[in-house]
C-alpha cells in the first residue's frame, strides 16, 4: 500500500527564467515528471482582484512558476464567453482576453457560456464550466497523460474528481488564495498546496508597478488602469444555481 505523502506549501519558490517551450523538451536538468495545469479562469480572476485588487497577470510567466524545472505536457484554461447579442462591448474585449491566453504555448480554452436569466436585472451564471474542468482531470487521468495535476480553483466541489485522480495513482497539487481556513476541503484532499501570495506571483505580472503606485516623484499616473480595464470582460457572475 502506498504512504500517502504529507501536505507541503510552498510559500517562496525560486526558480531560474525558463520558456514554456523549454519545459516540454526531455532535458537532463529536469524533473520526467509530466504536469498539465488546469485552471478555474474564473476563480483566478475573482481572487486576483480581491486579495490583490490587480488582475494584470501574466498566464504564461505565471504557469512557469507552477511548474518548477519539471515537464509541462498541457494547461487547459476554462471560462465562460460572455453573450454577444447581451453583452456586445464585454464580448469583443473578452475575446482579445481569450486570444491573448490561447496564444500561451501548449495551451487550451476550453469555453461554457453565461447564462441570462431576466437580464439586465438580474446577473448572469455559469454554465459548463465546472463540469468540464472535472471530465478534463479524470479523463486525462485514466489515460495516463499527466503524473502531476495542478489545480488552479477554490471550489471545494473539485474534491471527489481529486480524490478519483489521487485513487488512480497521480499526484494531486492545488493553488489557492487565502489563509488556511479557506477551502478546507480541497487542502485536505491535496497532496502538496501552492500557496498564491504576494511572493510567489512576484515577476506573474504584466506590469511589474502595482496599481495605484506612482511613478516618479510628481505624478499619480496608475500604469494599469488600460489593463485592468481590459481584464474585467471577465465580469462578476452569479454561481451556477
Amino acid at each position: 500500500m502506498q504512504q500517502q505523502q504529507p501536505v507541503r506549501r510552498y510559500n517562496n519558490i525560486r526558480m531560474k527564467s525558463v520558456s514554456l517551450k523549454d519545459m516540454t523538451r526531455r532535458d537532463s536538468q529536469m524533473n520526467e515528471d509530466r504536469v498539465m495545469i488546469f485552471i478555474d479562469g474564473s476563480n483566478l480572476y475573482h481572487s486576483l482582484k480581491k486579495f490583490f485588487n490587480r488582475v494584470d497577470i501574466d498566464m504564461g510567466k505565471f504557469c512557469e512558476k507552477l511548474l518548477g524545472r519539471r515537464r509541462l505536457i498541457r494547461i487547459y484554461y476554462y471560462n465562460a464567453k460572455v453573450g454577444r447579442r447581451e453583452e456586445p462591448e464585454r464580448y469583443k474585449d473578452q475575446q482579445t482576453f481569450f486570444a491573448s491566453v490561447g496564444a500561451v504555448p501548449y495551451t487550451e480554452l476550453r469555453l461554457g457560456h453565461l447564462v441570462y436569466n431576466n437580464w439586465p436585472s438580474t446577473p448572469p451564471y455559469e454554465k459548463g464550466v465546472d463540469v468540464q474542468l472535472a471530465t478534463d482531470l479524470l479523463t486525462h487521468s485514466f489515460k495516463n497523460n499527466y503524473d502531476t495535476a495542478i489545480l488552479v480553483a477554490g471550489d471545494n466541489d473539485y474534491v471527489g474528481a481529486l480524490q478519483a485522480v489521487k485513487d488512480n495513482g497521480k499526484h494531486v497539487e492545488v493553488a489557492l488564495f487565502g489563509k488556511e481556513r479557506t477551502s478546507r476541503q480541497l487542502r485536505e484532499v491535496a497532496d502538496r498546496i501552492i500557496s498564491m501570495d504576494g511572493r510567489f506571483l512576484r515577476g506573474c505580472w504584466k506590469n511589474q508597478v502595482a496599481p495605484g503606485r506612482n511613478i516618479g516623484r510628481n505624478t499619480n499616473i496608475n500604469v494599469n488602469n488600460r489593463v485592468t480595464e481590459k481584464s474585467e470582460a471577465l465580469q462578476e457572475v452569479a454561481p451556477e444555481p
